[in-house]
Parts: C-alpha cells; sequence; structure tokens
C-alpha cells in the first residue's frame, strides 16, 4: 500500500501530551523522502464551511493557459481568476491566502525537521473535473508523472505537496506506480540522464547559471536550471510520451474521499489524476540540508548513478 493512515494528531494539539513528537516527525518525515503518501481521514487544518461552499460555487477560466486558480504567498498575488465582480475576486484572494497560511502552519507543527528550512511555493484551487480534460500532452494530469517547474528550478530541493479534496460528494482518484529509486533505476539511462550529467559542467551551462539574475530582471526564467532540473523536467515529459510506461506499468489506484487530505512528494511518486473535482493544495520545497533522509532524494540517487554532481 502506498499510503500511511495518520491517527491521533489534532490539528489544533498537534500530538497532545505524546513525549515521541519530535520522533514522530522524523519517522514521518522518513516515510514521505522514501516515497509514501501520508493520508488523513479529515484535514488536519481548519476548513471553514463558508468558505468551502464559496469555492464550490466558482468556476475556473476559460482561458486554456491556465489550469489552475494559483495563489503565490510571497507576493499575495491570485492567478487564474475567471472575470468577476471585484467583491468575489477579492473573497477568493482572502480564502486562498487563509487555506495558504493554515497549512503552512500544520506542515511546520507536523513536520518539525522541515520547520523554518522549507521554502513557500504556491498554493492552488483545481474546480475542473480531470477525467478528459482536453489538454496538450505535457499538461495532462491523467498520464503517470512526476513533478517538475517549468519556471521554479529547485536545484535539488523536493516537491511536497499537501492536498484536500473539498468536493462534497465525489472521491478524488489518482493512480500511482512504483516510487523514483526503482523507476530511474530501470529508465533515467533510457532517458538521456548520461546527456545532462556531461552538460553538468560545461562551460555554457555555466555561462548561463552566472548570467540568469540579469535574465530574471527581464522576466526570463528557468534559465537558471541546474542539470538535475532539466533531467528532472526533461524526464517527467518523457514518461507522459512514453506509451509502454503508461500502458504498461503496473499501477495502484487510490481514492481519496470527501474532506480527506494527504501529503506527497510528487516528484518521488510518479502519479496521474484519474478524476475528481474542487481540490486545494499547497506547495512547499524542501532544500535537501532539511531531509531527514537526503540520500534517498532524487538528487542523490541521480547522481549516484551517473556519478557526477548535479546540483550545486
Amino acid at each position: 500500500m502506498s499510503w500511511i493512515h495518520i491517527t491521533g494528531f489534532d490539528r489544533l494539539n498537534g500530538w497532545g501530551s505524546v513525549a515521541d513528537a519530535d520522533d514522530r516527525a522524523r519517522h514521518y518525515c522518513g516515510q514521505l523522502e522514501a516515497g509514501k503518501i501520508l493520508y488523513f481521514d479529515r484535514a488536519p487544518f481548519e476548513l471553514p464551511a463558508d468558505q468551502c461552499e464559496f469555492l464550490l460555487s466558482r468556476k475556473q477560466s476559460g482561458l486554456p493557459i491556465f489550469k489552475n486558480v494559483s495563489y503565490r504567498p510571497h507576493t499575495d498575488l491570485l492567478r487564474g481568476v475567471a472575470k468577476d465582480e471585484p467583491r468575489n475576486i477579492a473573497r477568493l484572494h482572502e480564502i486562498m491566502r487563509d487555506f495558504s497560511r493554515r497549512v503552512i502552519s500544520f506542515a511546520d507543527r507536523f513536520l518539525l525537521p522541515y520547520a523554518g528550512r522549507r521554502q513557500i511555493d504556491y498554493a492552488s484551487f483545481r474546480p475542473v473535473e480531470e477525467q478528459k480534460r482536453d489538454l496538450p500532452l505535457h499538461k495532462r494530469n491523467d498520464l503517470v508523472h512526476i513533478d517538475s517547474f517549468h519556471t521554479r528550478p529547485t536545484n535539488g530541493g523536493r516537491i511536497l505537496r499537501i492536498f484536500v479534496n473539498i468536493n462534497p460528494r465525489q472521491n478524488r482518484v489518482w493512480q500511482v506506480t512504483e516510487p523514483f529509486e526503482p523507476l530511474a533505476h530501470k529508465l533515467a539511462n533510457d532517458a538521456g540522464l548520461g546527456k545532462y550529467a556531461a552538460g553538468a559542467h560545461s562551460p555554457m551551462h555555466k555561462l548561463r547559471r552566472t548570467f540568469a539574475p540579469i535574465f530574471r530582471t527581464i522576466g526570463v526564467r528557468g534559465i537558471d536550471r541546474s542539470a538535475y532540473d532539466q533531467f528532472m523536467l526533461h524526464f517527467h515529459d518523457w514518461l507522459k510520451e512514453s506509451r509502454d510506461y503508461q500502458e504498461k506499468t503496473a499501477k495502484e489506484r487510490l481514492e481519496f474521499p470527501p474532506y480527506s487530505a494527504w501529503m506527497v512528494y510528487t516528484d518521488t511518486v510518479p502519479h496521474a489524476v484519474v478524476s475528481g473535482q474542487f481540490a486545494l493544495e499547497q506547495t512547499l520545497i524542501v532544500p535537501i540540508e532539511a531531509m531527514v533522509v537526503p540520500r534517498v532524494s532524487p538528487l542523490r540517487l541521480l547522481e549516484a548513478m551517473c556519478g557526477t554532481a548535479l546540483a550545486n
């Protein structure tokens, strides 16, 4: 079974008077890093009913470039919102801000080794039914993939995502396959790991990263991708393009009921979203130095395979 059912954690009091709270936190960090999904019957953070009702009444922008409504905590910006009355947009903005803060507060209590070291990334609201969405191949969620961000390189940091299904009537359905370590040993070399490793220390690569801050000032992002980020982004696309992988790999079906929550390193657990509508999500980036078992991170596994550093 790919998930671990978490019980005994109270959203107000944490583990309460349990003396081994630190050990529990390290244990669950280690389980996440090894490719497990941590599952909660009910969200371990507040989900006000009036906010959920408002979100369930919203519809996503009709613009095809937006898959989700996104909230950017560092700049307090909301993106992907359909044209609406200003008061409705303001309400959505408020709800996304509150959701992000509550989830981050929960994560810092539940995953103590990461607190103060994790980087806060985007939150999102996913109001569209996932089943049979008409999207370009590389943007399809129903194909098994690992996550990698096109415009936000992690330089070896890991992508931790915390989800909650706010649909009152419908499960959110995933499929998952074997975790990253066996996957990489089977397919990373076929996907071109050697090419990216060979370019990790090339003069052109170093030059591109040197001038990346200048390019960022004019809106060009992603030019400073490490070799690790370049390979992970390519591997994301390669897995979606591989008919053999999509059709022949054994899959496990997971169903997340209404108001349940789950957290997972989506760069470690190959996954596909089969169906579901109305989910909230917060992403955190966990740097290599904060990890409990860094040797099982995708960065360290790939570096061990190719024999060279892929991030700096």
